[in-house]
């Protein structure tokens, strides 16, 4: 909006950077130009701003399908008035000399007229086109169709209008055609999921069975083992056996000979003994023989006497005594014819 400084008898205008503003006094064009600022006579004065900066109208109508399903297009577009003049020439741009302000609505006229050449556009195009297709690869289709047609479009070219940019934001259907358009792609994941939970559970019970075969396997290889073990424990404990009753034969033998070896050490032994002994007794007796008799006598006493046990106490009577000179006496007389 133009700013005008109020002053008697006369106003002045200074403009934007981004508005065109033109001053027309008896239809003759005294001023004009983008940011301009100049005098003018309010009484006479016929002065329009035109807006030159890129405007943003967005759009949402619906549009029939060729199967005849309801859908709601958005998009949105990009225009700027690229000549001023013509627009001014074509759309009331009139300010008020007082306060700079529209006397009309020219933009919401602009964006009308936009608003409907654009969706006649893609309105025609999806009338041809299956819902489905529309919903897949419309997007890009429609944009091109509206750009393309409102480039060519002679209003906008003869209003000084030019659409820079066209954008579709989404092409949607009715709610309940679109849930059940959703219906066999959920299905189809849920489908996928499913399979994959299925897969996941056969790789388990696949890995389950390997584990358990492998477990299985290690089972009877231990068994197998331990049966090699209680067998080569068998063959060593009888190896043991074998070598024990082996080891206790030569033992056995080697004892058998020791004593065999030392009984005939001990006979014969012995037997030097007997015989040493023998000739010793003979010897004892050959000379017994030549001895006197009292002299055989004393020595069989002092035998006997060292055998007989210790005497602390010896009574001797009259009687013992007696007994004994007479047996001695007879002994003498009865060798008396001896020398």
């Amino acid at each position: 909006m133009a700013d005008i400084a109020r002053y008697p008898l006369v106003r002045h205008l200074r403009g934007s950077a981004t508005a065109h503003v033109q001053h027309v006094t008896a239809g003759r064009l005294r001023h004009a130009g983008t940011g301009a600022s100049f005098w003018f006579r309010p009484l006479s004065a016929v002065l329009s701003e035109i807006p030159v900066d890129d405007r943003e109208l967005p759009l949402l109508f619906h549009a029939r399908t060729a199967d005849f399903q309801d859908t709601t297009v958005q998009m949105t577009l990009t225009f700027r008035f690229a000549d001023p003049v013509l627009a001014a020439g074509r759309v009331d741009f009139s300010i008020d000399p007082d306060t700079g302000r529209w006397r009309g609505t020219p933009l919401e006229q602009v964006a009308g007229l936009l608003t409907e050449s654009a969706q006649q556009h893609a309105i025609d195009l999806l009338a041809a086109t299956p819902m489905t297709v529309a919903l897949t690869g419309g997007v890009r289709t429609v944009r091109d169709t509206v750009a393309a047609g409102l480039a060519a479009d002679g209003r906008l070219v003869e209003t000084g209008i030019a659409v820079i940019d066209v954008r579709v934001v989404a092409i949607r259907p009715e709610p309940d055609v679109e849930r059940a358009l959703r219906t066999p792609t959920r299905e189809q994941v849920q489908a996928d999921a499913d399979a994959a939970t299925y897969s996941r559970r056969a790789v388990a019970v696949e890995r389950e069975r390997a584990i358990a075969e492998n477990e299985l396997a290690n089972q009877v290889e231990l068994a197998r083992r331990e049966e090699e073990l209680v067998a080569q424990r068998g063959v060593n404990a009888r190896r043991e056996a074998e070598n024990a009753a082996a080891a206790a034969e030569v033992a056995a033998e080697s004892k058998a000979r020791r004593d065999r070896a030392a009984a005939d050490v001990d006979a014969e032994r012995k037997r030097v003994l007997g015989e040493a002994q023998g000739a010793a007794n003979t010897a004892e007796l050959a000379a017994w023989v030549d001895m006197p008799v009292e002299t055989v006598y004393a020595l069989a006493l002092r035998q006997m006497a060292a055998n007989l046990p210790q005497v602390q106490n010896l009574t001797v009577t009259p009687e013992l005594l007696t007994g004994l000179l007479a047996k001695l006496g007879a002994g003498g007389s009865g060798d008396g014819g001896r020398p």
